[in-house]
């Protein structure tokens, strides 16, 4: 019995140091099997990282290639970029120009635009103007469209009285032919006095517009006397004849209206006396030329002289003035023989309505 428990001891003892190798065996090899996964596990990293390791390595390679590469197109694209960069420079100083020229224009623009606005006002007082002036213009318009048609009104008046004046310029023309040729006749007639007295050596004062015969009175009275001197007979004896003849004579007698002979005095003395005195004087004058016209005269001159004779005194009035102006007396003291020729009042007349 004792043996028997002995030897279960050492049985168990036995049990227990193979129980602990065993598992010291397993735990060795569970080690090793560790370890063998361990270095599978490292190999397979290994490759795995080698696989990677020479991916990295040609993708470096292709990246450095693509980097070479793209590091050509980057210096291409600098040296496009340098170029781009210059005319962009170029661009800018273009632009900076344009910016100032753009600055100047809108300035240019803002004055422009001042002037504009100032314009605008003006043209809107303009137009205030027009309007106004057209109002006015309407106004006046109006105004003309009246007077337009007053004008016509008068326009036809004025043709009416342009006919009438035309018919009556005519008659004027004629007439006035008429007193052309009687204002001939009547200086055709002075003419032929003229050279009578010159013919005669008869020293007279005819004057050129009238035809007048001036008598000086001292020669022909004394003083304040009415009486014909002998002197003055003399005088009358030279001139009467000569002045009647010619006015008698056939070629101008049918044209003499009248023969006047009229008396002046000087201004001394009333009007009435010397009035008397004048008529005095040139009817002393006028009964010698008709005591005297049988002598130079055939009967029917004289019988004419006698029907056309006419005796006028005049005073004072129509004095003969001296340079300066003043009555010179002793000129004024005269008897005129003078001529009318007929119609010459007509010819007054018309005269005054032609001028």
């Amino acid at each position: 019995m004792a043996r028997r428990k002995r030897k279960r001891k050492e049985d168990g003892g036995f049990n227990v140091w193979r129980s602990y190798s065993d598992m010291m065996a397993g735990v060795v090899l569970l080690f090793i099997l560790i370890m063998c996964v361990t270095l599978f596990q490292a190999q397979v990293n290994y490759t795995e990282k080698m696989e990677e390791q020479e991916q990295r390595i040609r993708l470096q390679d292709e990246y450095a290639e693509d980097m070479a590469k793209k590091q050509s197109e980057l210096a291409e694209q600098n040296a496009l970029l340098e170029q781009q960069q210059e005319r962009l420079d170029e661009q800018n100083l273009t632009l900076d120009e344009m910016q100032t020229a753009l600055e100047e224009q809108a300035r240019l623009l803002a004055d422009k635009q001042a002037i504009l606005e100032e314009q605008e006002a003006v043209l809107a007082e303009q137009k205030a103007t027009m309007k106004a002036q057209q109002t006015e213009i309407e106004t006046q318009q109006a105004k003309l469209d009246t007077q337009a048609a007053t004008l016509e009104e008068q326009r036809r008046r004025l043709t009416a009285q342009a006919k009438e004046i035309s018919s009556k310029t005519q008659q004027l023309k004629d007439k006035q032919a008429q007193i052309d040729r009687i204002v001939g006749v009547k200086a055709e007639l002075i003419e032929a006095l003229q050279q009578e007295f010159a013919a005669n050596n008869v020293g007279v004062n005819i004057d050129s517009q009238t035809g007048a015969l001036m008598l000086d009175a001292k020669v022909m009275f004394d003083f304040d006397s009415a009486q014909l001197s002998d002197e003055g007979k003399q005088v009358l004896r030279q001139v009467l004849p000569i002045y009647c003849k010619v006015l008698l004579s056939d070629q101008y007698k049918d044209n003499v209206a009248e023969i006047l002979i009229d008396g002046y005095t000087d201004t001394n003395g009333t009007y009435e006396y010397n009035l008397e005195l004048s008529q005095m004087r040139a009817l002393a004058v006028a009964e010698y030329l008709l005591e005297t016209s049988g002598d130079f005269l055939n009967e029917q001159d004289s019988q004419t002289l006698e029907e056309i004779l006419t005796v006028s005194g005049h005073s004072w009035n129509n004095p003969i003035l001296d340079a300066q102006g003043n009555i010179d007396m002793e000129a004024s003291r005269r008897v005129e023989v003078k001529f009318r020729l007929k119609d010459e009042e007509m010819i007054e007349e018309l005269r005054s309505l032609t001028e």
